[in-house]
């Protein structure tokens, strides 16, 4: 079992947690040094959802624009290209 964990781990358990303990207190250093709380990436991850979700409605009927928009150069050139592959 102990070589599971280990090959799951990539190491030994004892250096795995050192390593972990080490990454942490830098990456909580960085952390508080830029003001950033676990808290403010959960609400900013919470906010990014609920903007997608309300502006999602109003993008969805854009879509249909850009179709629109897109065909009306891809279908004409579609239309030629498929012309001129028939004459060869």
């Amino acid at each position: 079992m102990a070589d599971g964990v280990n090959r799951f781990l990539g190491d030994s358990i004892a250096r795995t947690i050192v390593k972990l303990i080490v990454v942490s207190v830098i990456v909580g250093f960085v952390m508080h040094m830029f003001d950033i709380y676990p808290t403010d990436i959960i609400e900013s991850i919470r906010r990014f959802f609920f903007d997608i979700w309300h502006k999602g409605f109003s993008a969805l009927g854009r879509v249909g624009d850009y179709l629109l928009l897109g065909a009306s150069i891809v279908i004409p050139v579609f239309i030629i290209l498929r012309l001129i592959d028939l004459r060869k």
